[in-house]
């Protein structure tokens, strides 16, 4: 069981990467509308997003006081990353800047994630 993060940096940074990504989804710049319209994602839910990745925040940060917050957190960010990959080759759509962000943000998830089993 874990019972303490012993590393709370990959946490830390994770949780400033999607922050910064809720952030810029309030007002979308240019790549951000492409990424949602190449995947064919409705406008009006785009807000949906927004509160998964503040919620997501929250419980990163949560959860570099709370160990099994962090493990929860991180599971659900690497399933969210997970299923924009899958939306983006569903779309015939992986390439790009949009692409390649959310495959960073993937990999940015699965190293928190690592982190919390491994170190």
């Amino acid at each position: 069981m874990i019972i303490t993060v012993v590393h709370w940096w990959p946490i830390a940074i994770l949780a400033a990467a999607l922050l910064t990504d809720a952030i810029l989804m309030i007002r979308p710049p240019k790549f951000i509308r492409e990424c949602l319209s190449g995947v064919n994602f409705p406008k009006e839910w785009a807000w949906c997003l927004i509160v998964i990745k503040f919620l997501g925040t929250a419980g990163l940060i949560a959860g570099i006081w709370l160990p099994g917050v962090a493990f929860a957190t991180s599971v659900a960010v690497v399933a969210y990353f997970l299923c924009g990959v899958a939306a983006h080759f569903k779309a015939h759509n992986a390439r790009g800047q949009a692409f390649t962000t959310c495959l960073f943000m993937l990999a940015l998830s699965i190293f928190a994630l690592a982190s919390l089993l491994v170190f």
